[in-house]
């Protein structure tokens, strides 16, 4: 190969990395006939061999779109190696992403809907502790199904996703938080990063969801209750082609770090978001969203509230502490039917120390010394007396 050829083909590669070699080839002869400076163009098998002696691969595009993002991350994979891991104890790394399904569901409503899917790994015995689908990805799915596979297998100590606005909405973020869990994130356009769980998919539309073709009408719960059945009964007891065992048996085999799950309470109120307000001294009333609560009376002297909940349901916010994060009570929507009713509660008192009694009267203190400093100069009044003399 000439040189002038050598350089059009590493230009051709550089700027199409997802063409095959035959098509690398195949432009390469009709840009020869537009150029007599590269011709001959060599066989097809020349070219082959070349790109395969430098490397030049073909490569999937990361994303249709070429974003600055795009173009880091396409760099960073050809310039770093890629490597397999496996944690070394259950529970120690999980991993959870959501998955659009092959088939809609039909719901109550009679419209149909392309389902999602939140699955939830653990790395080491590739069990599946979770796999749930839902009509859409949001924060408020991915704590329930979050909550769900605690309960099932325990706390684990990490756990990986991607860089989606529903997995990185403050109430995850802050509830993994709470929980000890540690947040990782897979770098923008990697999603090879999280390899098992992209591989899992393969499973889920292959074997579960091939044996819902023929099924008419399938609703979500249908789906859901198929799902369930196949997890538990199929994948996590079935021999895993890289372990070499059932996941279910290498997950009961440890070694882990699991520890226990706390109850549903505590679930629901660690995945909710924190943010301050500043009370309404007029009424007592703070607000979040465009709704008003209701602050007691008690806590009338705090200026600025700390307040925990989750966007998606306000039927529960919390008035924590600031500096512990201590629940102090639970805050509820205004009724202002309710409180028309004319009846009010007497003040709670702030501090149980007794206020003291204002004296009867006097001039103030600081007023009365001032006076005495003034006269102890010897000085004249700074002004002219009029009209202070005795009323005749």
């Amino acid at each position: 190969m000439g040189e002038a050829l050598r350089q059009a083909l590493l230009a051709q590669y550089a700027a199409h990395k997802s063409w095959s070699v035959k098509l690398h080839w195949d432009n390469l002869v009709a840009l020869a006939e537009r150029r007599p400076d590269l011709a001959p163009v060599p066989s097809y098998s020349t070219v082959r061999r070349f790109l395969e002696a430098h490397g030049l691969e073909k490569r999937r595009p990361l994303t249709a779109r070429l974003t600055a993002g795009a173009l880091m991350a396409e760099a960073r994979l050809a310039e770093r190696e890629v490597r397999s891991y496996e944690a070394e104890y259950v529970n120690s790394l999980w991993h959870w992403d959501f998955h659009h399904g092959s088939r809609k569901v039909l719901t109550p409503r009679g419209e149909w809907h392309t389902p999602v899917l939140l699955g939830v790994l653990d790395d080491r015995s590739r069990i599946a502790c979770h796999l749930q689908w839902y009509l859409a990805e949001t924060a408020e799915n991915v704590a329930h199904g979050l909550s769900q596979a605690i309960q099932k297998r325990g706390l684990p100590r990490a756990a990986m996703s991607d860089n989606g606005a529903a997995m990185t909405a403050a109430e995850i973020t802050e509830g993994l938080a709470r929980l000890g869990i540690l947040h990782q994130t897979t770098l923008p356009y990697s999603p090879y990063q999280n390899a098992k769980q992209e591989a899992f998919w393969g499973p889920v539309e292959g074997r579960l969801m091939a044996m819902l073709e023929d099924v008419p009408d399938l609703t979500l719960a249908t789906l859901n209750e198929a799902t369930q059945a196949w997890v538990e009964y199929e994948y996590n007891r079935k021999i895993h082609s890289e372990i070499g065992q059932a996941p279910i048996t290498r997950f009961l085999a440890g070694p882990e770090v699991t520890r226990p799950s706390p109850d549903s309470a505590t679930l629901k109120l660690a995945f909710t978001r924190t943010e301050r307000r500043t009370l309404r001294k007029s009424d007592g009333t703070i607000t979040i969203e465009g709704h008003r609560f209701e602050v007691p009376n008690r806590y009338r002297h705090l200026t600025r509230l700390e307040l925990r909940f989750a966007s998606w349901d306000l039927t529960l916010v919390h008035l924590v502490d600031e500096h512990t994060g201590t629940v102090l009570c639970r805050l509820f929507p205004q009724d202002k039917t309710r409180n028309a009713s004319a009846l009010r509660r007497s003040l709670e008192p702030v501090t149980a120390e007794p206020i003291a009694i204002k004296p009867a009267g006097g001039m103030a203190p600081l007023l009365a010394s001032l006076i005495e400093r003034r006269a102890a100069t010897g000085l004249p009044p700074a002004y002219l007396p009029k009209d202070e003399g005795e009323v005749r």
